[in-house]
């Protein structure tokens, strides 16, 4: 049995990338691995670009790539804010017992 050389055409709508969905990814990444102070630009970047996605009408290629930039920065943010209190806790109770 031989195959066609190419893949079948496909007959669909086109699908669109969203322009900022790879660097809604990357920044989500970036914000569990490097720096998590980013992680509120990749949450509140994912939530405009799932909104013009939803509203567009389109089919796009690159939403799962939205989502999980979306949720990396959740759960950054999530993260960063704990940080921040378990570092003003100690604080307060360093200045407390001293």
């Amino acid at each position: 049995m031989s195959y066609p050389p190419y893949d079948p055409p496909y007959y669909g709508p086109q699908q669109h990338n969203h322009p900022n969905g790879t660097t809604i990814l990357v920044l989500g990444i970036l914000s569990l691995v490097v720096c998590t102070f980013i992680g509120p630009f990749a949450w509140s970047m994912g939530n405009r670009a799932l909104r013009e996605i939803d509203e567009s009408g389109y089919v796009f290629a690159n939403r799962g790539h939205v989502q999980a930039g979306r949720i990396c920065g959740i759960i950054s943010t999530v993260l960063f804010a704990l940080t921040l209190l378990f570092v003003a806790f100690g604080v307060t109770v360093a200045i407390v017992t001293s």
